[in-house]
């Protein structure tokens, strides 16, 4: 079977399905049911504003499967941003087929485009052992960094 597979920056036009994702994921990985107001301003506010971050999309067939958000971090110890990987989601029937890590090679090779990237970073609930293998088969290690946090 040959599937049409198109890594792309994705369009405003994308931004009700980029929603809908994130209700699904965040319900799936963490049990929490987001507020669809609140998640329909904070998705527009990225198309709004793009130092935000950027969203990018997977289409299979012409369909949108999958979706991630990229968003910049400042480095100062290597004088350039880090590009974080957030917001990743694949509709559940298109898992296990490496749609993420042709979508992750997609966006590494946006990074080499770019002189100021100097590196992608994205973290993972500790329990989500799958995923820890897919990061890890991909050359991305989880060596240096824990990751806590204060979220009000």
């Amino acid at each position: 079977m040959n599937l049409k597979i198109i890594f792309r920056a994705s369009k405003n036009s994308d931004s009700e399905l980029i929603q809908s994702f994130q209700l699904a994921m965040a319900l799936e990985t963490e049990q929490l049911k987001l507020d669809p107001l609140v998640l329909e301003k904070g998705v527009n506010a990225v198309f709004a504003n793009p130092h935000l971050g950027t969203y990018h999309v997977c289409e299979v067939d012409s369909q949108v499967i999958g979706s991630l958000l990229l968003t910049n971090e400042w480095s100062d110890w290597r004088n350039g941003t880090v590009w974080w990987i957030h917001s990743l989601y694949f509709q559940p029937e298109y898992r296990g087929q490496g749609l993420f890590s042709q979508m992750y090679q997609y966006v590494q090779q946006l990074a080499q485009n770019q002189k100021d990237v100097r590196g992608i970073r994205l973290y993972v609930d500790h329990s989500n052992v799958h995923a820890q293998a897919v990061y890890t088969k991909l050359g991305m290690n989880g060596d240096h960094y824990r990751l806590f946090e204060w979220m009000r």
